[in-house]
């Protein structure tokens, strides 16, 4: 019986124990003890949490359980046969982490992949090597089946506008003129919703070429936008009350961004993690960093923001 204080550190002795088994052979074997699984923080893009027993209808939540890994891929990435094992693993994980035995059941697990182009290489690996399958149940939604944890993927692009108009319309393709004119004018009947305004920011970034091409557009553009339009106002374009509403919009995003990247500072992520994260210029992020550190431990947010604007006049 042990009857010191200190607590038994048996990993240490579990490696050398493990060297020693194999003899001779551990020449030809790299031990490498308590190896980090990832280089930055493992996380889930989106963690969706249903009550349980309810049954979701919309077409893009049906095969939800009571807890739904989701995980997303932008324009520019492809989803790949590690994307796939890097997914199934965090569901693993998420399951095991809980705070009591078997808390999250495995068989109220689901996985989503969100991508914008059919990963066919990944399919086909899936398929020749565990037998899994996928089948199109419709326009830009299939399930994986064959596994024990059920599985869909969802192709961006190919999703019906009559049933998911704004995640179809998440892209960076939107054709000048009908396409284009058309979300503006749905946006135009939401603007006053704040995941409406983010949607639009991102859409209209992506889309910048295909807006200064759209004709007539410049007054409903000034209405409903803000962030996109600073060339417009470094032009000298705008009329000083447009300016001030821009600005008052600009404004209450870049804070609402701070605060996020606030919490990544405390959580102990370098900048280069959270540009990574966030999809934003690492120089942007340390730029921020340097304002939070010195307004620590404070963390206040006008303060911060009142640092960054010092800083850009």
């Amino acid at each position: 019986m042990n009857t010191n204080d200190e607590k038994i550190q048996w990993h240490p002795a579990f490696d050398a124990a493990l060297q020693i088994e194999f003899g001779e052979e551990a020449e030809y074997l790299e031990f490498d003890s308590e190896h980090l699984l990832s280089k930055k923080p493992m996380q889930i893009d989106v963690l969706i949490k249903n009550e349980k027993h309810v049954k979701i209808q919309k077409n893009i939540g049906r095969i939800f359980r009571q807890y739904n890994i989701i995980e997303y891929k932008s324009p520019e990435d492809n989803l790949d046969i590690d994307d796939f094992y890097k997914v199934y693993a965090y569901a693993c994980i998420y399951k095991a982490d809980a705070e009591k035995i078997d808390l999250i059941p495995a068989a109220e697990l689901t996985i989503t992949f969100v991508c914008y182009h059919y990963p066919r290489a990944m399919l086909d690996k899936l398929q020749r090597d565990r037998g899994i399958m996928a089948e199109k149940i419709e326009s830009g939604i299939y399930y994986l089946t064959g596994d024990a944890i059920p599985v869909q993927l969802i192709i961006v692009p190919a999703l019906s506008k009559n049933n998911n108009y704004w995640l179809n319309n998440l892209r960076n393709d939107l054709k000048a003129g009908g396409e284009i004119r058309n979300f503006i004018e749905r946006y135009g009947e939401n603007k006053k919703s704040k995941l409406f305004q983010a949607l639009a920011d991102t859409v209209m970034r992506a889309n910048w070429q295909e807006l200064k091409e759209e004709r007539k557009m410049c007054e409903a553009l000034r209405e409903l936008f803000a962030d996109d339009l600073r060339e417009s106002r470094e032009a000298g374009i705008m009329e000083g009350r447009t300016a001030g509403k821009i600005e008052g919009r600009i404004e209450g995003k870049l804070e609402g961004k701070i605060e996020l990247i606030i919490k990544k500072y405390k959580k102990g992520c370098t900048a280069e993690e959270t540009a990574d994260m966030l999809e934003e210029p690492p120089s942007q992020i340390r730029q921020i960093y340097d304002a939070i550190g010195q307004c620590a431990p404070d963390y206040n947010v006008e303060k911060i923001y009142k640092r960054l604007s010092d800083q850009t006049v």
